[in-house]
């Protein structure tokens, strides 16, 4: 009996001993991958682990993409802490599967000359990045107090635009509940934009092999004069004041889609008394611009606006340039669209065959009629 107890306490300081030097062992290891990682360099300060939990924190993660050529660091990704956890009530379904949560994270997209291919890339490579700290499949996703920061070098001046403030949850990704709805994960979002408010609600099927979803999303009264880095950078001119909003639903399935963007100006003002000093081309374009918004504002409302109808599939879109000028008048002439989703997209739309709701408008109106 004392050899067995000697034998059972030696096993208790053991277990004891590797509990107390786990976290440093994981916290090795990750710091190691991270800094081997091909084109990026990462370091985390710390790591918590709760065995019976199922789950451990990794605190103060910071990962920074390396340019080739210049071996010089830039910022890619921050956060101040990442809860990673068996999701409880999945592995009572009978499903393992994970959760993760962002606490005030930061992602960093920088624009080169293949934008579209970089930021394919830093998707993919992000992904991976947390397969490998979370092998399993991730069922959940949150996120709160996050930033989201778009940036060009290749500019003048350069651009540095920010999404802040952002939540999201995205939920059932690996669809162990709801199995026979056709559209089982939910994703929500909310965000900041330069006094404007992001939202973003989608229901979608997340393991489907084209994009199927249904989704509406709109931005409300960002402020412009906030944007006029933007402006100057691929228009070549600032406004001294407007409100940008912009309404879209969109439905996707079997490689189709459709939907609409309506975006909404109102109180436009290009040209003020800052830009006296401006040069005598720039102020000739300046005026050109505000008087065509002028021309193209419908008088009662105080807006510009125009709604952007969409389908076709991904691999051959169908956007009407026709439509959108004609909108523009529309808006301008003879009745204002309205500042809100018209809740006329759903997943049903993207199989209806007559399309009669993407139909330019004049051509809806006759069909209504008859």
């Amino acid at each position: 009996m004392k050899k067995k107890y000697k034998v059972l306490i030696i096993i208790a300081v053991v277990l004891i001993v590797f509990r107390l030097i786990l976290p440093f062992i994981v916290l090795h290891y990750a710091n190691k991958t991270l800094s081997n990682m091909p084109g990026y360099y990462g370091h985390i300060d710390d790591i918590d682990i709760s065995l019976i939990l199922g789950a451990y924190e990794i605190k103060d993660i910071f990962i920074n993409k390396l340019d080739s050529a210049t071996h010089k660091e830039s910022d890619f990704f921050n956060a101040k802490s990442i809860d990673l956890s068996i999701a409880w009530p999945a592995l009572f379904k009978g499903s393992i599967v994970g959760e993760l949560d962002f606490h005030s994270p930061t992602l960093v997209f920088i624009k080169t000359n293949t934008a579209l291919q970089e930021l394919k890339a830093d998707t993919t490579d992000f992904r991976n990045l947390l397969k490998s700290f979370m092998p399993l499949k991730v069922n959940k996703v949150a996120v709160d107090n996050g930033t989201f920061i778009y940036k060009d070098f290749n500019t003048k001046p350069n651009l540095d635009l920010k999404l802040t403030n952002a939540s999201v949850l995205a939920l059932n990704l690996t669809n162990v509940v709801n199995e026979d709805v056709k559209l089982p994960s939910t994703l929500t979002a909310k965000a900041d934009i330069y006094d404007g408010i992001f939202i973003l609600n989608m229901q979608l099927n997340a393991l489907a092999e084209t994009p199927t979803f249904d989704l509406n999303a709109s931005l409300k009264n960002t402020h412009l004069p906030k944007l006029n880095d933007f402006f100057k950078a691929y228009g070549h001119f600032d406004v001294t004041d407007g409100d940008f909003s912009l309404y879209t639903e969109l439905a996707a399935a079997d490689g189709a889609f459709v939907g609409y963007l309506k975006p909404i100006i109102v109180n436009l003002n290009v040209v003020g008394p800052e830009d006296k000093e401006d040069p005598i081309l720039q102020k000739i374009w300046e005026h050109t611009v505000g008087g065509l918004g002028a021309v193209l504002k419908n008088q009662r409302e105080n807006q510009v606006a125009t709604k952007v109808d969409m389908n076709g599939t991904f691999d051959n879109p169908d956007i009407s340039g026709l439509e959108v000028i004609l909108q523009v008048l529309r808006n301008a002439f003879i009745q204002a669209l309205l500042p809100t989703i018209d809740n006329e997209i759903n997943i049903k739309s993207v199989n209806d065959d007559e399309q009669t709701k993407r139909k330019p408008f004049w051509k809806r109106k006759a069909a209504e009629k008859q």
